[in-house]
């Protein structure tokens, strides 16, 4: 079981991506615009940095909806391969037959 304070870290930052992702996709759109004027596209890069580094996606970590893990996430699945053999072993996933010989 991963730590509840990174688990909820996660969360806030998953809140704070959705909070601010129309204003940085317009940021974005113009910053990476090559029709409009250099000074128009710098004032757009310097908003853009003024925003919360953790309004940026790629701050966001996978983690298993189960265990909280971080690693070894299957991201059809949602879920740790840990807690897919859990389950698995269980029956609880339909179709996944654990082998054993």
């Amino acid at each position: 079981m991963a730590k509840k304070s990174a688990v909820n870290r996660n969360e806030r930052v998953k809140r704070i991506v959705k909070q601010y992702a129309g204003k940085r996709e317009a940021l974005k759109a113009i910053a990476n615009n090559d029709s409009l004027p250099l000074e128009e596209r710098f004032e757009a890069r310097l908003k853009l940095a003024e925003l919360p580094r953790s309004s940026s996606k790629t701050r966001i970590r996978n983690r298993c909806l189960i265990t909280g893990r971080p690693r070894a996430y299957y991201r059809k699945l949602k879920m740790s391969r840990i807690s897919l053999r859990d389950l698995g072993s269980h029956g609880l996933i339909p179709g996944l037959v654990k082998s054993s010989w």
